[in-house]
């Protein structure tokens, strides 16, 4: 198993593989890291020769938490008819009727996934987040460690779910959306902004420099 990206979210992927039974023997990033503490083999850039080649030869997984990367790179790849794996940790409960997209999807431990909820394409559910029944998360969002979504919840895609946030029963929230930690959100967001508080209120616009540092 090859990880692209390798910092602290990839060391969060390496630990739920490891509890899948799966070795991880090396990664992919845009340069060889100086600190080396799951001691993995350099594979270079995952569009380089040498990168390509790996990935062809083995599994791999996008282990990057920031959306737009994430995107990115599965695009990339993805038009090579290269495609990660999901990554789903045995402590998570999921429910049987839950829909998970079959690449890039990253369940952490002690997540909860509950009836007719669908999952989307990279999606991040992170640690202790709960997704009740029929949420739907669209591709590459993020629910971040402890949030909460009610049911039937909508996330678009792109969107960054803030950890401990807690997002009442049946409310829309839109694409390009984040949503800062802690927040409680009572009442649909639109598309491309961002959220806080609590009651959540539009801060400003979630600009392309945001979503790249959610």
């Amino acid at each position: 198993m090859i990880l692209i990206g390798y910092s602290g979210h990839s060391y969060v992927i390496n630990g739920i593989l490891h509890a899948l039974g799966i070795k991880t023997t090396g990664y992919c990033d845009s340069e060889e890291k100086k600190s080396n503490p799951l001691s993995l083999k350099y594979f270079g850039k995952e569009l380089s020769d040498t990168g390509i080649k790996a990935l062809t030869q083995q599994d791999f997984f996008i282990a990057t938490g920031n959306n737009s990367i994430r995107r990115n790179i599965f695009n990339n790849l993805a038009v090579r008819n290269l495609v990660p794996i999901n990554a789903v940790h045995p402590t998570s409960t999921i429910d049987h009727t839950v829909t998970i997209a079959s690449h890039g999807v990253m369940v952490a431990a002690n997540v909860t996934i509950n009836a007719f909820a669908k999952i989307g394409t990279g999606v991040i559910c992170n640690t202790y987040s709960v997704i009740e029944h029929e949420c739907e998360i669209g591709d590459f969002a993020h629910v971040g460690p402890g949030a909460v979504l009610c049911g039937n919840v909508k996330v678009g895609e792109n969107s960054f779910i803030g950890a401990k946030s807690v997002v009442k029963e049946g409310i829309i929230i839109g694409r390009n959306v984040i949503v800062g930690a802690g927040s409680v959100v009572v009442r649909d967001i639109p598309d491309n902004v961002k959220v806080v508080g609590n009651p959540a209120r539009i801060l400003e616009p979630a600009t392309i420099a945001h979503l790249k540092t959610a």
